[in-house]
Order: structure tokens, then C-alpha cells, then sequence
């Protein structure tokens, strides 16, 4: 079944008309492993559209009656969430969602979904979330929308962690395509000690989010600042990752290292390519 291309708005609304929950899975033949980049190639679809393909693949795949999901945050999720409202719908499915952040609660409540949380359910069937950036090893960048701490939490309790995101995430080493630096989330007071041991130990830059629409800096969810580490080279990204939390100060960091069984890209020619977690 070849999906309709029709606008896609980042508002809340249950999408109508795309297929059912079954006719969905059997949809399966648009998912692809990933191969070398074809001379023939399909007109390009627009990166809105892209992650509208990688997130209803993933729903359509991984979500089943009777479970409980952890739900992303970030502009492909709000796609993830239509799908999952209208299969809720057409087939009765019985779902309870935990969210990652304030806007994914919103998502959960505006789409008619079961709002829970990690006191009532502190084990999940699948969490479902976007990335900033993923490499071969399944490695990811995440924070650019400032809502690592609890995205982490919510994945780490979920027996699956499902990965979407569209062709400009999708990277053989982290770093290639991201720019913007890996976000650490910090108790406020510690920022500035926080921002020197980064650079003292690691190199690059590290800077303090700042907000666009309000004087000062960025405030997570948490209450918290962001710092937004550009590194200069690649790392040993565990040891890295250890070294920055056990840092007195931080709180977490957007790295999210052996955590995704599987990523779904949208790709440029309107078909879904598929990363799994390497067998070593």
C-alpha cells in the first residue's frame, strides 16, 4: 500500500484515512535494511514527511493491546502519537502511555490517549522517541529539544526502546551531521565549574543554552540548565559518558549509549530504512 502524500501539520490532530491498524503492519514491505544510496530514486519527499513514514512504521510495528508505552518527545513524535490515537480508535486497543516531558503529556491528553506514569507503571513494553543523531552502533545524541533527563529515565525502564527520526539524523559516527553539541543537563549552581572540567578533560566547547523568546537560559522540565558540549574529535563515547556523570553537578547527558534496538529513518525517497542494535 503506498502511503497518500497529503500536508502534515505539527498541531495535534488524529490523521483520517491512512489505513487501519492490520493493513498498517501489513505495510511492511516500505521498511527496508539499509542498503547503498540507488541512482534510481523516487522524487524526494520533504523532511516533515520523512518522519511521518519512520513514526507510523514504528507504530505499526511495535504497539499491541495490553501495553504500556513510553512516549517520546520532539516534532517526529507528534506523529508517532496521531498514529497510535487513531489504531487506539479503530481497534480498540487497550494502551496506557507514560510521558517523557511536559509536551508529551499534552500530546497524550489532546489525542484522547491514557495518561499514567512511572509510580503506577514502573515497567513498560516500549518507549518510542526521536534522536538528534545515530550512528552505526546505535549510539545517540538526543537533549536538542531539552528533555534528555526524563527521555532517559522512560527508556531505561522500557523493555524496548524504538527509535524514530528522519534521513538527516542517520550518521556513521556521532558528530557527522549534528552540530549543536551534546546536551548535559546541570543543577544550576554547578554550571560554570561544570563548563570548565568539560573542556579542561575533554576539549571543545561547551555553552550554556540560552532561551530564544525569554531573557536568560533555558530551564528543562527538571527545573535545570542545559549545556550543550561541542566536542572537536571523536571519543570513546562510554568512558566519556561516565566521566561527565560522575561529574558533582550534572544531572544526565543526551549521550544514550547501548539503549535502541531499533531506529527507523524516513528516508528522502519516501521509504523507511532500518537500523538494528549490532550482534557482537
Amino acid at each position: 500500500m503506498r502511503h497518500r502524500r497529503e500536508p502534515v501539520a505539527l498541531f495535534c490532530r488524529t490523521l483520517v484515512g491512512e489505513g487501519s491498524g492490520r493493513a498498517g503492519v501489513r505495510r511492511r514491505s516500505h521498511v527496508q535494511k539499509e542498503r547503498p544510496p540507488s541512482s534510481r530514486q523516487a522524487p524526494a519527499v520533504m523532511a516533515e514527511e520523512a518522519k511521518k513514514l519512520a513514526a507510523w512504521t514504528a507504530v505499526d510495528n511495535h504497539v499491541q493491546t495490553n501495553q504500556v508505552l513510553g512516549i517520546g518527545s520532539g516534532s517526529t513524535i507528534v506523529h508517532a502519537v496521531q498514529r497510535l490515537a487513531e489504531r487506539v480508535k479503530q481497534e480498540n486497543l487497550n494502551i496506557v502511555c507514560i510521558p517523557t516531558s511536559f509536551q508529551a503529556r499534552q500530546l497524550i491528553l489532546q489525542n484522547g490517549l491514557t495518561l499514567s506514569d512511572l509510580d503506577r507503571h514502573p515497567e513498560l513494553n516500549v518507549a518510542i522517541d526521536g534522536a538528534d543523531e545515530v550512528d552505526m552502533d546505535l549510539n545517540l545524541i538526543k537533549g536538542g529539544g531539552g528533555c534528555l533527563t526524563q527521555e532517559k529515565i522512560v527508556a531505561g525502564y522500557a523493555k524496548s526502546f524504538i527509535v524514530i527520526a528522519d534521513y538527516r539524523k542517520k550518521s556513521k559516527s556521532l558528530g557527522e551531521h549534528w552540530k549543536k553539541g551534546i546536551p548535559i543537563e546541570v543543577i544550576p549552581m554547578a554550571y560554570v565549574p561544570i563548563t570548565r572540567a568539560l573542556t579542561t578533560k575533554f576539549g571543545g566547547v561547551a555553552e550554556l543554552r540560552m532561551a530564544v523568546n525569554k531573557a536568560g537560559p533555558v530551564v528543562t522540565d527538571n527545573g535545570n540548565f542545559l549545556l550543550d558540549w561541542k566536542f572537536d574529535r571523536v571519543h570513546d563515547w562510554n568512558e566519556v559518558n561516565v566521566a561527565i556523570k560522575m561529574t558533582p553537578g550534572v544531572v544526565e547527558t543526551g549521550l544514550f549509549l547501548n539503549m535502541a534496538e531499533r531506529v527507523y529513518f524516513g528516508m528522502e525517497d519516501g521509504s523507511v530504512s532500518v537500523r538494528e542494535k549490532p550482534v557482537h
